[in-house]
């Protein structure tokens, strides 16, 4: 019974090993990764990635960093795409999107006050979030087909935050290793989900206005703009998350990407993000202190 015993608590602890891979060439080490989890909490810019970084080691970081923001700041509650429209992809000179993920105590309520300087380099967009209602979304291959395994898509303001003693040298790189530079986001109320092809051309086919408080436009989008469809965005990060082993869940978050510029906040503003097009043209908003 005892070399039974010894046996299983060997195998146990080979199991558990398994589970962590060794960190990929140019993958920062923890203590660097705690730094910038405190730098990150601090409010405080961090040190822009070295040149010599790899995409390899800039995903261990990515995962590295996450685990330690997990710890700050809740549970996993899903997960975001960046760099999913062109216009974003030339401005961080990356010809793919990348992900991040997103945790409990980023997501705050339509009409939430925030500090102007909620972040160390702060930004606003409209983005779009839906929610998963089960795990065959894996298996879809169409924004039709994504449709019929969402529960809810919600207006969502992204307050992103570039982090970087230097935005001016971020790319794909960069946004990897900082987990695309997730901080908060504002969730509106939640639209019915339609499984039809009409709901689907409603997504495509909307206009996403961000406005003042005064409705003077500050910038406009279109749902085309993200992937050609915004769920298409969906079936990449199903697909980038197969490949990392994950699995969506009822309930997870998706962050599809930027309908708009990033633009900064200014204190004293209220901004807001109307979805024309997709039913009652619903929108969010947040007022900057």
């Amino acid at each position: 019974m005892t070399r039974m015993l010894a046996a299983a608590a060997v195998l146990s602890l080979t199991a558990g090993c398994a589970v962590l891979a060794p960190d990929a060439p140019t993958c920062p080490s923890d203590a660097e990764v705690s730094e910038m989890a405190r730098r990150y909490a601090a409010l405080q810019p961090l040190a822009n990635p070295p040149a010599s970084m790899t995409a390899e080691g800039a995903m261990c970081a990515r995962d590295k960093f996450a685990r330690r923001l997990g710890e700050q700041y809740g549970p996993v509650v899903g997960y975001k795409a960046g760099l999913t429209s062109k216009v974003a992809q030339q401005r961080f000179n990356y010809p793919a999107p990348v992900r991040g993920t997103l945790f409990e105590k980023m997501i705050l309520r339509d009409g939430a006050e925030v500090p102007a300087k909620f972040g160390a380099r702060p930004l606003f967009e409209a983005d779009m979030i839906v929610v998963v209602k089960d795990a065959a979304i894996h298996d879809a291959k169409t924004p039709l087909e994504v449709l019929a395994h969402l529960s809810a898509v919600h207006p969502f303001i992204e307050l992103p935050d570039l982090l970087v003693e230097d935005p001016s040298k971020i790319g794909g790189t960069t946004l990897n290793t900082i987990n695309v530079g997730a901080r908060l986001g504002v969730l509106g109320a939640a639209i019915p989900v339609r499984a039809d092809a009409a709901m689907a051309n409603a997504l495509r086919d909307m206009t996403v206005r961000l406005v003042d408080g005064s409705g003077k436009a500050l910038d406009v989008g279109k749902g085309s703009a993200l992937l050609d469809h915004p769920l298409n965005a969906v079936l990449w990060l199903a697909a980038d998350l197969k490949k990392s082993g994950i699995t969506l869940k009822p309930g997870d978050m998706l962050s599809l990407g930027s309908f708009t510029r990033l633009l900064p906040p200014q204190a004293g503003t209220t901004v807001r993000a109307v979805y024309e097009g997709l039913p009652g043209n619903p929108s969010v908003s947040v007022r900057f202190r």
